[in-house]
Formats: C-alpha cells, sequence, structure tokens
C-alpha cells in the first residue's frame, strides 16, 4: 500500500480519504477546501501534494486529529492497513479522549421517532412529573 517510487504525486484528498479520516474523497476535499485540514500549520488545496513527515491537523466533526505522515497511498484500504498511514500525537490523543468523556458525561436528550408510543408517553410523563 506506501509509495515505493518517490517520484509519484499523492494528492492530499486522496490521502485522507485512504488513511479513513473521511469516507470519500469529495468529503476530504470539501473539508480541505473549508480549511478544516491544515498541512504544516498551512491553509492549502486539496491537490497539495503530501510527503512523509508532514504535519496535518485534521478536524472531522467533534474530533481533532494532529497527525504525522508515515507512509503514502492513493487507496482506501482495510482499517488495519490505514492505521500504518499515519501516527498521532500523544496530546492530539490525550484532547479526544477528554472531549469524548465530557460529550459521554452530558445527558442524552429523548429522541423519538415519530408519534410515541404508549410506553414513550408514560416515560416523558415520569420526567415531567421529575422536573
Amino acid at each position: 500500500m506506501a509509495a515505493e517510487n518517490n517520484t509519484e504525486k499523492f494528492r492530499l484528498d486522496k490521502w485522507l480519504c485512504a488513511a479513513r479520516f473521511f469516507k470519500t474523497r469529495t468529503l476530504a476535499a470539501d473539508a480541505v477546501e473549508c480549511g478544516q485540514v491544515q498541512l504544516n500549520e498551512t491553509r492549502v488545496k486539496p491537490a497539495k501534494a503530501v510527503a512523509v513527515g508532514d504535519m496535518l491537523s485534521i478536524l472531522a466533526g467533534q474530533k481533532q486529529y494532529v497527525v504525522e505522515v508515515l507512509a503514502l497511498s492513493n487507496k482506501r484500504g482495510p482499517a488495519s492497513e490505514a492505521q500504518k498511514l499515519y501516527r498521532e500525537t500523544d496530546e492530539s490523543r490525550q484532547r479526544r479522549e477528554a472531549i469524548a468523556a465530557q460529550l459521554k458525561a452530558q445527558p442524552q436528550p429523548f429522541h423519538f421517532k415519530g408519534r410515541p408510543t404508549k410506553r414513550d408517553r408514560r416515560e416523558i410523563e415520569r420526567f415531567k412529573k421529575s422536573s
């Protein structure tokens, strides 16, 4: 999966898709265009060439990653292969885990699909009485 020929160019949007940060190349390209991905602390275009050793700052949803490029690939493969393409910094990993713990600690709102059932209505009534 890694590049053997150093003359081959690897686009940033294709690498992000191959590394499984985004599901499609289009989503990756849109994120780069919107400034959610920075290459070596610089805003770039989706076609920018990526090299081994580059540092990427990636904002995907509520998650923010800071990774170092270890290998290059244009093809999306299994997750086990994708994880070999980069190394996440310790600070980035700790920050993501802290945010995940905060989100998990927040109370989850009620989510009903369509019209509430009798059971759902009873839960709503119990919630209203306790508030």
